[in-house]
C-alpha cells in the first residue's frame, strides 16, 4: 500500500497541435511533488498520464498501489498547464471520480483548480492547494494520514458542510526552499516512452529541467496563480550537476529549460556557464527569456554553457501593443537581441500574439513587417486569452461569454469581441507560419511563393470582409484606410525569390 499517489491532467493525445509537434516532457512539477512528499517519509508513487491513458491508466494505478490519497498535483512549470485548458479539467474531473469510488481522499493542485476551485470541490475533490505547494501538500499528507485537522495548513481550499467554500490563506504560500529541494524524482516514471518519442520524431532525446521559478514581470495578460510576481533561482552549481546527471545517467541529448524567464540575472547567468563547463556538463539547450536581457555578455555566456535556441516573448511588432500589455520592452530591444543572437549562432525565436484589445490593422501589418525585417528563426503565434486574475481579463470580462478557456492548446479562439473574426487570426497565422518556414526549409512545393501568396490573399480578402462587418473596431479612420489591400501589397514584400503579393 502506498501513501500518495501523484498524477497530473495532461494526456498529449487530447491536444492535436502537441501531437503534430511531437515533444513530450515529463511532468516536472508532479515529480518535484513527488521528492518532497518523499522527504518526509511517506511513501508515493507517481502515474503519468502524459503518453498513456488516463481513463484505464488511473484506475490500474489505484489497483496496483492501493492509495490512501490521491494527488492531482499540475505542472507548474508546463504552459499547457498554465492554459487552463478545458481537457484536462475534464481528465482531472475523471480521476477524481474514480478516487471517489474507491473511497480515496482526493487533492488537487494548479492553476486550473485555483482559477476554478468550486468546479473542483464539487467534482470529486476534497482538498485543493493554492500556491507554490510542495511544502504544503507534505503537511496536508501528514495530517490526513495521522487523522490530524488540516485546518493549520495554509493556502488550503475546501468546502464547508454547507457547501460554502472555505480559505485557509488569503496569500497563497510561496516556498523558497524549493531551491534546495532535491532533483525532481524522474526515477519514479518511465522515460523510455519518452525517448521513444523523441527519437522517432526528431532523432535525438531531449527532456526538460529548469532553474528558477516564477516571473518578476508584470505583463497583464499573463495569469500568475501559482507564484505571483515572485522569482526563485537555483544555485547555478545545483542547476549544472542536474545537466550532468542528464547527460550521463539519462542519456539525455538536449534539454528544454522550462522556466518562465531564463538568465534574468546577468551574474547568475555567468556563474552558470563557468559552472557547467567545469562540471562537464555541456548539453544543447534551448530556454525562454526576454529580448532585453539578451545582451552580448549574457548570449555570449549562454552559447558557451550549450545554448542553441532562445524563445522570446516578442508579442508584437507594435510599441502601443506592447505599452498596451505592460510589456516593459521596446521594438529596438527586439532588434538587438536578435543581433546580437545571431552573431553568437543561437537560434533567435519569437512568440507573437494576435487579437490584443485596441490592436489594429496597422499594428497587424507592423508586426509584421518586425518579422519579415529581423527574420527569426521560429515563431510560434497565440491569440489573447482571457485568463481570471489579469488585468485583461478584467478588462474584456463583460463581453465573455459561456466558453472561457480553450479546450486544447490549438484551439485558438477569441473568447471575447476582438477586431477580426477568428478565421482572419487563424488565416493571418497559417501565412505568417508558413513565410517563415520557407525561408529556414526546403518546401514540398514547387513554387513556394504562388503557395503564400495565395496565403496572403485570403488574409487581405478575409480582412476587408472583416473591415465591413459591425465590429468593435478599435481605431481611427486613417487606421481603416491604411486597411486596403494596395497598402497591405507594399508592406507584404520580402517573398520568396524577391517577388512581392
Amino acid at each position: 500500500m502506498t501513501d500518495v499517489l501523484l498524477t497530473h491532467s495532461y494526456h498529449l493525445p487530447y491536444d492535436p497541435k502537441q501531437v503534430r509537434k511531437m515533444q513530450p516532457y515529463p511532468p516536472l512539477g508532479t515529480l518535484y511533488a513527488a521528492a518532497a512528499i518523499r522527504s518526509v517519509g511517506l511513501s508515493v508513487a507517481v502515474f503519468d498520464c502524459m503518453l498513456q491513458d488516463p481513463e484505464p491508466g488511473i484506475a490500474e494505478a489505484i489497483e496496483l498501489h492501493r492509495p490512501k490519497i490521491i494527488a492531482i498535483y499540475e505542472d507548474d512549470f508546463n504552459f499547457l498547464s498554465k492554459m487552463c485548458l478545458t481537457r484536462m479539467r475534464e481528465v482531472a474531473m475523471q480521476i477524481a471520480a474514480t478516487a471517489n469510488a474507491k473511497g480515496i481522499t482526493v487533492i488537487a493542485h494548479g492553476s486550473d483548480a485555483s482559477d476554478h476551485a468550486e468546479d473542483y470541490l464539487t467534482h470529486g475533490v476534497d482538498y485543493i492547494l493554492l500556491g507554490e505547494a510542495e511544502q504544503t501538500l507534505s503537511e496536508l499528507c501528514l495530517a490526513i494520514l495521522a487523522g490530524r485537522s488540516p485546518d493549520s495548513v495554509p493556502g488550503l481550499l475546501r468546502l464547508h458542510a454547507s457547501s460554502e467554500l472555505v480559505n485557509h490563506s488569503i496569500q497563497p504560500p510561496l516556498n523558497p526552499s524549493w531551491m534546495s529541494l532535491s532533483r525532481p524524482a524522474r526515477e519514479l516514471i518511465d522515460l523510455e516512452p519518452y525517448r521513444k518519442a523523441w527519437l522517432n520524431a526528431h532523432g535525438y532525446f531531449s527532456t526538460s529541467m529548469v532553474a528558477s521559478r516564477g516571473c518578476p514581470y508584470r505583463c497583464n495578460w499573463c495569469a500568475k496563480p501559482i507564484s505571483g510576481n515572485r522569482f526563485h533561482v537555483r544555485p547555478a552549481a545545483m542547476v549544472a550537476a542536474e545537466m550532468r546527471e542528464l547527460k550521463d545517467v539519462y542519456g539525455v541529448e538536449h534539454i528544454w529549460f522550462g522556466d518562465d524567464v531564463f538568465a534574468l540575472n546577468h551574474h547568475w547567468t555567468e556563474e552558470f556557464s563557468h559552472a557547467v563547463q567545469a562540471q562537464d556538463a555541456v548539453l544543447p539547450f534551448k530556454i525562454q527569456s526576454r529580448a532585453d536581457l539578451m545582451t552580448e555578455a549574457t548570449v555570449s555566456a549562454l552559447r558557451k554553457a550549450g545554448c542553441v535556441e532562445v524563445w522570446m516573448g516578442i508579442e508584437s511588432g507594435s510599441q502601443k501593443i506592447l505599452d498596451a500589455m505592460d510589456k516593459g520592452i521596446r521594438i529596438s530591444d527586439v532588434l538587438s537581441a536578435r543581433s546580437a543572437l545571431a552573431k553568437a549562432g543561437i537560434r533567435a525565436c519569437y512568440f507573437l500574439q494576435f487579437g490584443y484589445p485596441g490592436e489594429t490593422w496597422t499594428d497587424i501589418q507592423k508586426t509584421i513587417d518586425l518579422v519579415r525585417s529581423t527574420r527569426p528563426n521560429d515563431i510560434g503565434i497565440s491569440f489573447s486569452y482571457p485568463l481570471p486574475g489579469t488585468v485583461f481579463y478584467e478588462r474584456v470580462r463583460a463581453q465573455l461569454g459561456g466558453k472561457r478557456n480553450w479546450a486544447h492548446s490549438d484551439d485558438l479562439c477569441l473568447m471575447f469581441r476582438a477586431s477580426y473574426t477568428d478565421t482572419f487570426y487563424r488565416a493571418l497565422r497559417d501565412a505568417l507560419h508558413a513565410e517563415v518556414e520557407s525561408w529556414h526549409t526546403s518546401r514540398a512545393s514547387a513554387d513556394p511563393c504562388n503557395s503564400l501568396t495565395a496565403l496572403w490573399q485570403k488574409v487581405i480578402d478575409l480582412e476587408q470582409v472583416s473591415r465591413n462587418r459591425d465590429t468593435t473596431f478599435d481605431s481611427t479612420s486613417d487606421d481603416r484606410d491604411l486597411a486596403s489591400s494596395s497598402q497591405f501589397v507594399s508592406v507584404s514584400r520580402l517573398m520568396p525569390h524577391g517577388s512581392e503579393i
